[in-house]
């Protein structure tokens, strides 16, 4: 039990490595209610604004991710970087001396490194938890001196040079997602019985995809027997004039609908029946656990290539389609969508595979992570 004990979690970022911390957090609250909770992340990222929403306490200091590129802009950035690295060890120090963590948890993104290499120099056990199949540098060097490793993807463990043992806990995911059937979700939207492609390319609207995605709507958008809905992330005005100029008008489609962002992510992915997505963590989790047929294409431009290698631990069970971003174009994705909407039987064992490889208790599992963490010491 966690009852007594400060429980610190570092992370923040992005909503894929905030959410799945609350929803430990979460966890533990309800399980454990004398626990203290605090939350360490930057002022100007969503967690900023997610945490405190949740109820929990929160703690800024001041940190950037490092830029692979190696122009100026980079330069300038890694330069930066450094200095808000040495700057923020004295506030890490006195959060740490104020709060007197029982155990830090390394959740993600770039705060997580400078916080849990100061929480081991301090003596504090701490653990890490790796949402990719190919884990990035930053848990990889504080993996070295870390308690506990906790995994989403088994295959991420052969990357890591660790004494520390390593759990497969999976990446905890919403509750509303698994408390709506696709009956309702359907019902909810106002939806026939025709099949719902629904596609997003990232809150930052990949272009890649958003314009594969218009060649796919402009091509099956008639006669109507399919309806799409597209999530465009930033641009979505944009992304409207090259739709009608393509002689498509959402506000006279009833089967076309696009959005900058879904909202209500819990009802469409219930209710479709292909989904179409980059390879983030989150993502795939919450495919998977809704066992749902699924074309993803991976972003390039990410750190250590790491959504390939999400999406192919997916290929590699028959569990998902994938498209590289080099292959991908208007015919390919066309090609792809039209293929597995007319082998319903192919889009079921692709789900049933994806759902098979899904972890439905991760945030108990982390929860015994870190009540071992800190029963043992």
């Amino acid at each position: 039990m966690l009852d007594g004990k400060k429980i610190l979690f570092a992370t923040g970022g992005t909503g894929g490595h905030v959410n799945p911390a609350l929803a430990v957090a979460g966890f533990i609250r309800r399980k454990c209610p004398k626990a203290e909770i605090l939350f360490v992340g930057t002022a100007d990222k969503i967690e900023s604004r997610l945490v405190p929403a949740a109820g929990f306490a929160f703690e800024t200091i001041e940190m950037s991710g490092f830029s692979r590129k190696f122009n100026y802009e980079g330069i300038k950035r890694n330069i930066e970087t450094l200095f808000k690295i040495l700057k923020s060890g004295k506030k890490i120090r006195k959060i740490m001396k104020e709060f007197k963590p029982d155990a830090v948890i390394g959740m993600g993104g770039y705060v997580s490194g400078p916080v849990l290499r100061q929480a081991q120099k301090m003596g504090i056990p701490t653990a890490i938890h790796e949402q990719n199949a190919y884990p990035g540098v930053a848990n990889k060097a504080v993996a070295k001196n870390a308690d506990c490793l906790m995994l989403t993807v088994e295959k991420a463990a052969r990357r890591f040079k660790s004494k520390a043992p390593f759990v497969n806990t999976g990446l905890p995911i919403r509750s509303d997602l698994l408390n709506v059937s696709r009956e309702e979700s359907r019902a909810k939207l106002g939806l026939e019985d025709r099949p719902l492609v629904l596609s997003m390319g990232g809150s930052l609207g990949a272009q890649a995809v958003n314009e594969a995605v218009l060649a796919l709507i402009a091509a099956r958008y008639t006669p109507a027997d399919i309806y799409f809905v597209h999530a465009t992330g930033r641009n979505t005005q944009a992304f409207l004039e090259k739709l009608k100029a393509l002689g498509v008008d959402p506000e006279k489609e009833k089967n076309v609908h696009i959005r900058e962002y879904i909202d209500d992510m819990a009802t469409y992915l219930n209710a479709a029946d292909l989904v179409i997505s980059r390879a983030g963590a989150s993502s795939l989790s919450e495919i998977q656990a809704l066992g749902k047929a699924s074309i993803l294409i991976p972003s390039p431009n990410v750190a250590e290539n790491h959504q390939f290698h999400n999406a192919m631990a997916l290929v590699e069970k028959d569990a998902a389609f994938m498209i590289e971003e080099k292959d991908l174009s208007g015919e390919s994705l066309i090609k792809a969508v039209d293929n597995l909407l007319k082998d319903q039987e192919k889009r079921k064992q692709l789900g049933l595979n994806a759902k098979g490889m899904a972890v439905y208790d991760s945030s108990e599992r982390i929860y015994d992570c870190i009540v071992s963490l800190v029963n043992k010491n």
